[in-house]
């Protein structure tokens, strides 16, 4: 297992992040409890050290789970990261959301589901738009101070308002985000518009959900044969099996079959050389090893561009129009200047 640095700062990850909403039975699918120990033996026994959860997986049973199965001489090589925000629908208007009270109450329900003294990274699940930055960024800051927290991150926000936030928490001496969680894979590749871009000029580590397109990208409608095991419901245009996706898919078949591996491993290894963390989760142990099999996997420079081409989008304003208009820009002397950064 080979790690990153993540983001700005001095924490080491794992080059894959354990994604643990599959821990817990109370949605209707998921892993047991005993095959969620299973699961993070086999990854912590590789070199996993990248643990994440959130506060309203399984409702509450995923940090449940991981509070009894992560064992005390394992807590601290663990980088435990957990979430807060959303909260099961309910008559409380203060039960969600990115405010102090709402973090403040889930930072404590969580230590106590986790059994654990302190968060290593904590997560604003989704920005709720009612929040100013400042409380949010304070809040945080609070937290580090207090010790409960190590580092902070952030999911599913919009690029402009995280960068807004970075800046401020800079301004002011807080603590900035040094992790942003996003949805990317062959099949969404939207973020390349504004997250991706962002979160390398900022010196954000980026970590990817749904890196499979649950599951779309592992063969499993593409191949006769395979299992159409029941999953939960697609809830993401990524995830919908039209024939700009299926498409993809047969191309990271392709590739698989003639490397000789997995094509879940080969979109893993896509992720991973586009300098993002891939977050994986898995419902029995013989999943996580083999997807943890993607480090071996070396694709090609022309592996690459097939892939790309299969996968490409439109960046749409203003990307376009600038590429466009580079002559202009640079005054034809694009070619010349030496661009260090």
């Amino acid at each position: 297992m080979r790690y990153h640095l993540l983001g700005r700062s001095g924490l080491r990850v794992s080059e894959l992040c354990l994604g643990t909403m599959t821990f817990g039975e109370s949605w209707g699918w998921g892993a047991s409890a005993e095959e969620s120990r299973r699961i993070l033996d086999a990854y912590v026994d590789a070199g996993g050290n990248f643990v994440d959860t959130a506060n309203i997986y399984t409702g509450g049973e995923s940090e449940r789970i991981l509070g009894e199965i992560i064992t005390a001489d394992r807590r601290n090589r663990i980088v435990l990261a957990t979430k807060y925000t959303d909260a099961a629908a309910g008559d409380d208007p203060n039960a969600a959301g990115n405010h102090r009270k709402s973090m403040m109450q889930a930072v404590e329900a969580s230590l106590r589901r986790l059994k654990t003294d302190r968060i290593d990274l904590y997560y604003v699940h989704s920005w709720d738009f009612t929040t100013r930055p400042d409380e949010v960024m304070r809040g945080l800051d609070d937290l580090v101070r207090q010790g409960k927290v190590l580092y902070a991150g952030i999911s599913d926000t919009p690029a402009w308002i995280i960068s807004r936030c970075n800046e401020l928490a800079d301004l002011r001496g807080w603590t900035p985000f040094v992790a942003n969680q996003i949805e990317y894979s062959l099949v969404e590749r939207t973020s390349e518009r504004e997250q991706i871009p962002m979160s390398q000029a900022m010196d954000l580590g980026i970590i990817a959900w749904a890196p499979l397109a649950a599951g779309l990208l592992t063969g499993k409608y593409t191949r006769a044969g395979e299992r159409q095991e029941k999953r939960r419901l697609d809830t993401t245009a990524s995830t919908t099996r039209d024939d700009r996706n299926l498409r993809i898919a047969r191309a990271v078949d392709g590739i698989a079959d003639e490397i000789g591996c997995a094509s879940a491993q080969v979109a893993l290894a896509w992720v991973r050389d586009k300098g993002v963390i891939p977050l994986v989760g898995a419902t029995a142990v013989a999943q996580i090893v083999a997807n943890m099999g993607y480090r071996d996997v070396a694709l090609s420079p022309d592996h690459l561009d097939r892939l790309d081409a299969a996968s490409r989008i439109e960046l749409g304003f203003p990307h376009d129009f600038l590429r466009s208009a580079s002559g202009v820009i640079y005054g034809g002397m694009f070619d010349r200047i030496q661009v260090a950064r």
